[in-house]
């Protein structure tokens, strides 16, 4: 906009230089052509202003869907978004040069009519409100409605502009590149596409907007955490392990299973640092000798080890490929750290998969206070009741994190506080914690809010 007011008071100075407007062509004449040329150079204004929001509002996985789908233009939108800076140019040259042309014509015509001061003043504020309402806010207005489209409509004109200015584009593209090195910042329009965070934005957006329902939000939550998660992020740990010795009997082994509520079980030789295969009730032959007969190792399958910092999502592909049930997770001096199933790793995106006899996870005792099991991420602690308790390399689970805020071992009924949150050992076994009573009050966060 500075432009244009600037060769609008230049333009306006030089009116009384221009003494007639001669070669035929008499005043009326003049001022309706250049009235027809100013109504034309709108249209232009607005085209250049509504390709820039079409064709930087589209993200790089639109353009590549529209490919997919054979729509006209999306090749052409591509081959202009591969060099943003240099689409980024053609714009503004282009919307530049249309905007600076209307201004001089705009005046000129204004200052046949009214002295040059007058027709300065009259001419920048005509000329800025036309480009305001039909150069800049209905058209970008129409493209934010429809960018697909527009923006495929728009592409092809664009390249053809492109070619038609390419000596002064180039000039201005090679010139921004050197301002650019010498200002700070990163160059974001060069930025390809969208990040986690923006995914996790886009979603919690949806679910305020009605599009996505709770539980919908909590599975693509979860969905993106899962990449990063570690194998010993989702594992059962080894005190919650169970675990039969290979010189059991089978019938000794199926009693085992039944009493521990799982068909498949790590089958260990002398210690559980040496998990060498898991017995499955499922896979048991048919044989002429009886189960009382048989040994453990008799019936076993092999297992596979695997590092507790693997990453849940090559674990999966492993799995399903491999068609593996089963996993011992194993830390840096190869001692058993803990098991992975494939239910654990369904459970990390769908949530808790509880049997008959299990207990919830989390239970809401009301909006601010919820009770949790011990072994429950802090990271889910934190989505529930949206606070923001830490997570770090010492702990991941809520019972890791009153351990190191206590710096000891704890005893039932204790409390601890964190920032605005309490948390209380509602029950322990020996020295596990169990249960966790987690309390937040809002007016401690708010007090501290305030003061900061």
């Amino acid at each position: 906009m500075a432009s244009i007011l600037t060769t609008v008071f230049e333009t306006g100075i030089l009116l009384d230089a221009i003494p007639v407007v001669g070669s035929g062509l008499g005043r009326a004449e003049f001022t309706a052509l250049g009235v027809s040329m100013i109504l034309l150079l709108i249209l232009g204004s607005g085209f250049f202003s509504s390709s820039e929001i079409a064709m930087f509002s589209l993200s790089p996985y639109q353009v590549d869907a529209m490919i997919e789908e054979g729509k006209r233009g999306a090749e052409a939108i591509e081959s202009l978004k591969n060099d943003p800076h240099r689409l980024l140019v053609t714009i503004l040259v282009g919307n530049n040069l249309v905007n600076i042309t209307m201004s001089s014509i705009s005046t000129t015509i204004v200052g046949f009519y009214l002295d040059a001061g007058i027709a300065v003043i009259v001419s920048s504020v005509g000329i800025t409100s036309m480009v305001l309402l039909f150069g800049e806010t209905a058209p970008k207005s129409y493209a934010v409605d429809n960018t697909n489209s527009w923006a495929r409509t728009v592409a092809p004109l664009l390249k053809l502009v492109g070619k038609i200015l390419w000596p002064l584009i180039t000039v201005f593209y090679y010139l921004t590149q050197f301002v650019n090195k010498l200002t700070p910042g990163g160059s974001a329009i060069e930025s390809s596409y969208v990040s986690r965070d923006d995914i996790r934005n886009m979603i919690k957006m949806g679910e305020r907007e009605g599009i996505l329902e709770e539980e919908e939000r909590q599975i693509l939550d979860r969905t993106l955490r899962f990449t990063d998660a570690t194998a010993k992020e989702i594992m059962t740990p080894r005190l919650d392990m169970s675990a039969i010795s290979r010189q059991l009997t089978v019938e000794e082994a199926i009693e085992e299973c039944i009493q521990s509520g799982h068909a498949r079980l790590p089958v260990y030789e002398e210690s559980l640092d040496n998990i060498i295969g898991v017995f499955d009730i499922r896979e048991l032959e048919d044989t002429d000798s009886t189960f009382a007969e048989l040994t453990v190792a008799d019936a076993l399958n092999s297992t596979v080890h695997v590092p507790e910092s693997k990453n849940v999502d090559e674990l999966l592909s492993e799995m399903r490929e491999d068609r593996i049930r089963m996993v011992i997770v194993i830390d840096e001096f190869g001692t058993t750290e803990g098991l992975i199933t494939m239910e654990d790793v369904t459970e990390e995106i769908v949530g808790e998969i509880l049997m008959d006899d299990e207990d919830q996870p989390i239970e809401f005792v009301n909006d601010n206070e919820v009770l949790v099991q011990g072994e429950v991420n802090v990271h889910e602690v934190n989505e529930i009741l949206d606070i923001d308790l830490p997570e770090g390399e010492e702990f991941e689970t809520i019972a890791g994190f009153v351990f190191h805020l206590a710096g000891r071992l704890v005893e039932q009924g204790e409390e601890f506080a964190y920032e605005n949150v309490t948390l209380r050992t509602e029950r322990l076994e020996d020295t596990r914690i169990r249960r966790v009573r987690i309390a937040v009050n809002p007016h401690t966060a708010e007090t501290s809010e305030t003061g900061e």
